[in-house]
C-alpha cells in the first residue's frame, strides 16, 4: 500500500491547528495560594442587617395619665393637709372660777354641798388661745385659799395637766391628764364645776365636758 505523502503547506496547516487548539482549550483551575485571605464563615446565631434599612431601639413611650376634664377638679396631692387659721393674738384678763364654801349660791352659780362658784380674774395676759392659759393658771395655783377673798381651790393638791382643748359649736371640750387629790365627797361636785366653768369662760361655750386620762370625768371623780 502506498502511503499518501503530505506536502511542505500540508504539515504547516497541521501544525498552525494543533496550536490553536492548545490555545482555546477548556482554561485551567486557577492556581490556589496560601497567602491567600482565609474566607469568613458567618455563626448561625448572627443577624444580617440590611444596609439600607437599619434596625434602631427607642424606649417604650411610658403611660402618662391624661389631665382631669374642665367638669372634674384635680384632686390634691395626697401628702396634703388642711390647715385652718389660728386665732388673732389678744392681751385680756383670764376668768378663773373657785368656790365660795357654804355661800348657798347667793354669789354665784350653786354647786356641790350649798356652796357658790365665783369667777375671778387675773392681770392681762397675751394668748391666741385663751382656753389653754386659763385651765393651766387654775391648774398651777397650789394654795388652797385664794389669796384674802375667802374663796377655796379644791384642786390645789391635785395633779393635772392640760393636753388640748376642743369646741365644737357650744359645747368646749377639754382633756388633762394626772390625777385628783380631794378633800372629801363636797370635792368632787366643787373641782369638777371649776374645770368646766373655767373653760366655758374661755371659750364663750354654755356648756363643758371634761376628760381626763381619756375618761369622762364623772367617772373618774365616781371613784373617790
Amino acid at each position: 500500500m502506498t502511503r499518501p505523502r503530505l506536502s511542505a503547506f500540508s504539515v504547516i496547516g497541521l501544525s498552525g491547528l494543533i496550536v490553536l487548539t492548545g490555545c482555546f482549550g477548556p482554561p485551567a483551575p486557577a492556581p490556589t495560594s496560601s497567602s491567600a485571605a482565609p474566607t469568613t464563615t458567618a455563626s448561625p446565631s448572627a443577624t444580617t442587617v440590611s444596609p439600607t434599612a437599619p434596625r434602631t431601639t427607642s424606649a417604650a413611650p411610658s403611660p402618662t395619665t391624661p389631665a382631669p376634664s374642665s367638669s372634674e377638679p384635680a384632686s390634691p396631692p395626697a401628702t396634703a393637709e388642711p390647715t385652718s387659721p389660728g386665732f388673732p393674738e389678744q392681751v385680756a384678763p383670764l376668768t378663773i372660777y373657785y368656790v365660795a364654801i357654804d355661800d348657798q349660791g347667793i354669789s354665784g352659780p350653786v354647786i356641790g354641798c350649798g356652796d357658790s362658784l365665783i369667777a375671778t380674774t387675773t392681770a392681762p395676759v397675751r394668748f391666741t388661745d385663751q382656753v389653754r392659759p386659763s385651765i393651766e393658771t387654775l391648774l398651777a395655783n397650789k394654795s388652797r385659799d385664794v389669796g384674802m377673798s375667802g374663796l377655796v381651790n379644791v384642786l390645789y393638791q391635785s395633779t393635772l395637766t392640760y393636753v388640748a382643748g376642743e369646741l365644737n359649736g357650744s359645747t368646749i371640750t377639754i382633756w388633762l391628764t394626772g390625777q385628783f387629790m380631794l378633800g372629801g365627797v363636797c370635792d368632787i361636785p366643787r373641782a369638777k364645776a371649776q374645770l368646766e366653768y373655767t373653760a366655758m369662760a374661755a371659750s364663750g361655750a354654755t356648756s363643758a365636758q371634761v376628760f381626763v386620762n381619756g375618761r369622762p370625768i364623772d367617772e373618774v371623780l365616781s371613784l373617790k
